[in-house]
């Protein structure tokens, strides 16, 4: 079963995009956290369209998937879980969270380094924060996250079923924490020990650099909380808070040609790492 499913990973991938992707949209309609600045039709088309562009792209410079690339490190015996003897849950398990932690680590980084935060700005130039926002992504950065990835899965000697479940995870999650739903405080409060929820993913893209800096987590939030990145709530509120990064600011920079040319506009800036500043909530 296991094989059958590895050998149809893009349909699997694809059909649980599809499925996250209309539930969170749909979910969205009756149940908005906050009042959109543009309209959906201001904004999907580009949002949209970047993925359709991303995906093309990966395909054509980066054939190999992280699956392929777990079978052959698999089949060479490289990486530490294949030097390693594990019940194969416990090796699925370590392995969704070390890869997890990784993910963590490169989100950190695309906001530390000048020129990957030049990519990685447009995620955050949007100026809503929906489901679409999850997914809007420069090619270049998806270019250098596949490239890190198959890196990982490489040295970490990942299982495939392992890195399948990830991706569909993390592609999963994306959506959801950055859907522009609401969820009862309360449960709110304790989701955010299991999974990042849109409220803690929300303070992430505020344009206030110290809150933009905090919570990169995009799947499991405890990395934010043990590394000291972690902030409960924006200064401003979740309806008051102002969404987006200064520079970028006008509807014709939501236009998918503007994005795409947006790292190479514009300067630096207040990247979000040169403005952290400790939370005093915790």
């Amino acid at each position: 079963m296991v094989e059958a499913i590895l050998e149809n990973e893009l349909v699997v991938r694809l059909g649980f995009f599809l499925a996250v992707f209309s539930i969170i949209a749909l979910w969205e309609l009756p149940m908005p956290r906050r009042k959109c600045e543009v309209s959906r039709w201001g904004r999907w088309p580009s949002n949209l369209g970047i993925v359709a562009f991303d995906a093309v792209l990966v395909r054509v410079f980066i054939p190999a998937t992280t699956v392929t690339m777990a079978l052959i490190a698999e089949e060479g015996g490289w990486g530490l879980f294949n030097q390693l003897v594990l019940p194969g849950w416990a090796a699925v398990l370590f392995s969704v969270i070390a890869l997890d932690l990784v993910i963590y680590l490169q989100h950190v980084m695309f906001h530390a380094v000048p020129i990957l935060w030049r990519f990685h700005r447009v995620h955050h130039a949007d100026l809503d924060f929906d489901v679409t926002t999850g997914v809007r992504f420069h090619p270049i950065e998806i270019l250098l996250s596949m490239g890190i990835k198959l890196a990982a899965v490489a040295v970490l000697g990942v299982p495939g079923i392992a890195v399948l479940i990830f991706e569909v995870l993390l592609n999963a999650t994306s959506m959801f924490n950055h859907g522009n739903v609401r969820l009862p405080s309360n449960l709110d409060r304790v989701l955010r020990w299991i999974v990042v929820t849109p409220d803690m993913h929300r303070v992430h893209h505020s344009i206030i650099p110290r809150e933009a800096n905090s919570n990169f987590g995009f799947n499991l939030p405890w990395w934010d909380r043990l590394l000291g990145t972690y902030r409960a709530q924006p200064a401003d509120g979740h309806e008051g808070m102002v969404i987006g990064i200064g520079q970028f600011r006008t509807r014709r920079d939501l236009w998918l040609d503007w994005m795409l040319s947006q790292p190479f506009r514009g300067n630096v800036g207040d990247y979000p790492l040169s403005g952290r500043e400790s939370d005093p909530s915790g």
